[in-house]
C-alpha cells in the first residue's frame, strides 16, 4: 500500500467469531511456533476475545513439549475463525471488510505503490 512502512498488526474488529474444532497436529504446531511474530499473534488473540491467559505473553522452547500449550496454540491458530467484522491498518486506518470469513483486501488503484496517474 503506497507510503505504509509497517502495516501490521492489523487491528481486528470481529463481529462474528466461530470456534471449529479440528485435530490437533502436534509436529506441525511445534514446526510452525518459531516462525510466528508471537507479540502479533497475542494481540490477535486478545482481540478475537479469546482468554488473555490462553497463551503466555512469550514463547519460550520449552513450551513446545506442553500438550496442553500445543493444543492451545493449535486452538488459536487453527480454530479460530472471524466469519464477520474488518481488520484495520494501524498506519492509514485503511479498514478492510471481512465477510463470510474472507477479508477482502483488495486496493483501489491510487493507494497501490507505483501507480501514477
Amino acid at each position: 500500500m503506497k507510503g505504509v512502512e509497517k502495516g501490521h498488526p492489523l487491528k481486528i474488529s470481529a463481529e462474528k467469531v466461530e470456534i471449529r474444532e479440528s485435530v490437533c497436529n502436534r509436529e506441525f504446531i511445534k514446526n510452525i511456533a518459531a516462525s510466528l511474530d508471537w507479540d502479533s499473534l497475542i494481540y490477535a488473540t486478545k482481540q478475537v476475545g479469546l482468554p488473555e491467559d490462553m497463551l503466555p505473553n512469550e514463547l519460550d522452547a520449552s513450551l513446545l513439549e506442553n500438550d496442553g500449550f500445543l493444543l492451545a496454540l493449535h486452538r488459536v491458530l487453527l480454530d479460530v475463525h472471524v466469519l464477520e467484522g474488518s481488520l484495520t491498518c494501524p498506519e492509514t486506518g485503511r479498514v478492510f471488510p471481512v465477510k463470510n470469513g474472507i477479508p477482502n483486501m483488495l486496493l483501489e488503484e491510487d493507494e497501490c505503490a507505483g501507480y501514477e496517474q
